[in-house]
């Protein structure tokens, strides 16, 4: 597949299929086909998985079909082998309307310029490089740090990142030092990977490419257009339309309002534009890069401010925001490096004088310019917002809207999703959506009213629910204002060489696939700090927490007396399961679910899921076996707790380890998988209002099913059901610690899981175990079908 030796070069070509294009480099073969895993990826049923090849040889491009089912075509005809060169252009598939790629020459930059391959697709600037360093001739590091030979002055950047080695053959290959956030290769994550003149390196804000013996950065400073096309979003068996066609350009630095009637489709497109939910058609160009494609790389550089809180509100502006520095950062930053840009970012948003202030105490402006400021501690270039004015008074709004347009000054592109009208002139443009997601008017606010022919809002508004929503689509698309602001503007965006070979076809894109993230042992430290300060900030649940195995204790005590007996034993062992039961599901219950927001948003950004629920097992798992310990101590402290039959003979008690102790470990075993059981549960709710009857429900099944209520040994499907009751095995432990089966010989209390024994009491520790552990398996799943579609792997 190679060249033969001193055979001429094949000039370098840009490729341009429908929805990208790439930069191919004559020194590797191109494999073309539905294999996400290929370099030209069609993602159209009529493209063979493996279609064509793709290469240079003698001089010039070749293309081989390697036996597709439906084809290569070339000017109508199909073709097998073919010569291929600027201005040509092919389909594969069909003839007619197949995917399309088109070849062309590379433009040749004016006064000593070179092109911007950030985006070689949408941009006809060139871009004046960050830095230019020649090739030593060895190994080239790259990080943050001083002494790399290419030093990234990015805090998303590791102290030493990467490697650029020559190989022998005097290629090159980018090879990943363990850095927290990870290199790209054309968007992919990769560990170790060959680099040639084609490929974008991409590492934190920055992207390097090989020209010559130099390697060239260009850094993403914040000043990025956003170009979306013909989104389309289709739900359900019956494929309703939420997005229909939806497509607008956005320079640079732009401030732009989306708004309509509720049911238009406005949190589906926000969605759309971070990628959270890629459309089911269409593309979304950031600075000419294919979002859905590349977002494994660029979804660091997006800022998203839901609607919720995406902070803990117990904690301290200043807290929250260095906690949230400690994850997205590499952990190899300096404590005085995230302090510093905490400090900025606090500062930018003008909250020095409420940074040592509880979140929580502040005014819904402020709140929301905190949310605003943990998304800016990593400099994003896009800026989205959903509903932010929600819930304020006209004043505050103002504020806010005042604050975006101030962001948007300095260098970011800024969208926001608002029910509001009253500040959409501090806006550069507006996106209404008519019900259906259909676009009504694109352009500059001040026009927007006098298109729809009313002088009010809501006289607007009701007019899209009374006439038909297509033709207010259709109304736009003939406009005036569609050729000024969608048109023309998507024109002066697009390279010269699209422009002559406008495409046809679906989109073409490979799978996503968000690389793993790294750094868990750091993240699980972070989480288990923040999660601790949160819980010790929370008063309630700290009063609590402390009283609640108090009081059960006393009771218990007053119900054991001075010693264990058959009048009192059932009794006792029974609080001792309840107590256990509530303690461990009342402190899980509410935890994940009232973190559900700030937990999906810091997983898009690379929080890992598994170290997100080892941080609440750990926090709350040692705080539940504090508390169900000192709950049986204070219980059962000074009690004989060898059993007096009634014929005053005693039962000496203890299975393997002395009673006390087999006791307390049987109570905090069971108050952990109870408190599995409420994360469950808490995983499992949508709403935090919904976890109280749960925790009754559960609490009423765990003591039904213990087994000192309800027969169940000999019972089909009771029997079996109890199996998985955390409860059955707790009961049935401290049973056998006490020998109940002696002091009760008939009934319910004969189940011959009472009967001590040493295999028998063991096989209870063990089952509570493994029912935590299936409960954990089945939390994360939970937590994976929660989180945004992209990010499930």
């Amino acid at each position: 597949m190679g060249e033969r030796p001193g055979a001429p070069t094949a000039p370098p070509l840009v490729l341009v299929t429908d929805t990208d294009s790439q930069l191919i480099d004559p020194c590797r073969a191109y494999h073309v086909g539905r294999d996400p895993t290929g370099e030209i990826v069609l993602d159209d049923p009529r493209v063979s998985w493996h279609h064509a090849v793709l290469r240079a040889a003698d001089g010039h491009w070749l293309l081989d079909d390697v036996g597709s089912t439906n084809g290569t075509f070339a000017d109508g005809r199909r073709i097998q082998h073919e010569d291929i060169g600027p201005g040509m252009r092919l389909r594969f598939g069909s003839a007619a309307d197949g995917p399309s790629a088109t070849f062309a020459d590379l433009p040749v930059p004016t006064d000593g310029q070179r092109t911007s391959l950030l985006a070689p697709q949408s941009s006809s600037v060139f871009r004046r490089p960050t830095t230019v360093l020649r090739l030593p001739g060895r190994t080239v590091r790259i990080g943050r740090a001083g002494d790399n030979d290419l030093v990234l002055d990015d805090l998303e950047v590791s102290r030493h990142h990467a490697e650029l080695r020559i190989l022998p053959d005097g290629s090159h290959e980018i090879f990943d030092l363990a850095s927290h956030n990870g290199t790209y290769v054309n968007g992919r994550p990769v560990v170790r990977a060959p680099v040639g003149p084609a490929d974008i390196i991409g590492i934190g804000h920055s992207a390097l490419c090989l020209s010559g013996d130099e390697l060239v950065e260009y850094t993403d400073t914040g000043e990025v257009s956003l170009d979306v096309q013909g989104l389309f979003v289709r739900v359900g068996p019956d494929r309703r339309v939420l997005l229909d066609g939806v497509g607008f350009p956005l320079a640079e630095k732009t401030l732009v309002a989306v708004a309509g009637p509720s049911g238009a489709g406005k949190s589906t497109l926000l969605n759309a534009l971070t990628g959270l939910r890629p459309a089911d058609e269409g593309t979304v160009l950031y600075d000419g890069r294919d979002l859905y494609r590349d977002y494994a790389e660029l979804r660091r550089r997006i800022g998203l401010v839901p609607q919720d809180d995406i902070l803990h509100t117990q904690l301290t502006v200043r807290r929250a925001l260095s906690y949230a520095a400690e994850l997205r950062f590499p952990g190899d930053t300096a404590k005085h490096e995230r302090a510093a840009r905490v400090t900025e970012v606090i500062r930018e948003l003008g909250l020095d004088s409420r940074a040592d202030l509880v979140i929580s105490s502040l005014s819904g402006g402020q709140r929301k310019r905190v949310s605003v400021a943990l998304e800016l501690l990593t400099k994003p270039s896009l800026l989205f917002l959903d509903e932010p004015t929600s819930g304020l008074d006209p004043g505050m709004e103002r504020s806010v809207m005042q604050m975006l347009r101030g962001l948007a000054d300095d260098g970011r592109t800024v969208v926001v999703v608002t029910h509001s009208v009253l500040s959409l002139n501090v806006c550069d443009r507006l996106l209404v959506l008519a019900p259906g997601g259909r676009t009504a008017y694109f352009g500059p606010p001040d026009e927007a009213l006098p298109f729809f022919g009313y002088t009010e809002w809501p006289e607007a508004f009701e007019a899209f629910e009374s006439e038909d929503h297509a033709t207010w689509q259709r109304r736009f698309r003939e406009s005036p204002q569609y050729q000024q602001y969608v048109a023309a503007g998507a024109a002066s965006a697009a390279h010269p060489w699209q422009s002559a070979a406008p495409g046809g076809g679906g989109p073409a894109r490979t799978r996503i696939r968000p690389e793993q993230p790294q750094g868990w042992f750091s993240q699980l430290s972070t989480l288990v700090r923040r999660y601790t300060s949160v819980l010790a900030a929370d008063r309630l649940f700290l009063t609590v927490m402390i009283a609640l195995p108090f009081v059960i204790g006393a009771m218990c005590r007053a119900m054991a007396g001075s010693a264990i007996s058959s009048e009192n034993a059932i009794n006792v062992l029974l609080t001792l399961c309840i107590g256990g039961v509530l303690t461990g599901s009342a402190n899980a219950v509410r935890e994940v679910v009232k973190e559900r927001p700030i937990y999906q948003r810091e997983r898009v950004v690379g929080l890992s899921r598994s170290a997100y629920l080892v941080s609440k097992v750990v926090v709350l798992g040692t705080v539940t076996v504090v508390q169900s310990a000192l709950l049986t101590v204070v219980g059962l402290a000074g009690v004989d707790l060898s059993a007096s039959l009634p014929s005053g003979r005693r039962v000496e008690s203890g299975v393997v380890l002395p009673p006390l102790a087999e006791l307390v470990i049987a109570v905090a075993l069971l108050s952990f998988a109870s408190m599995m059981l409420g994360l469950l549960v808490s995983a499992l709710v949508r709403k935090e209002e919904a976890t109280m009857p749960m925790l009754v429900l559960l609490a009423v099944v765990q003591i039904v099913f213990c087994g000192a209520m309800l027969k169940l040994h000999g019972v089909p499907g009771l029997e079996q059901f109890a199996w998985l009751v955390p409860s059955r095995w707790g009961l049935a432990a401290m049973a056998q610690t006490i020998d109940l089966h002696k002091v009760f010989p008939t009934g319910i209390t004969a189940d011959p899981l009472f009967r001590p024994d040493r295999s028998r009491w063991l096989r209870c520790m063990v089952m509570l175990i493994a029912l935590s552990a299936a409960l954990g398996v089945a939390v994360l799943a939970l937590l994976r079908r929660q989180e945004p579609a992209i990010m499930r792997k």
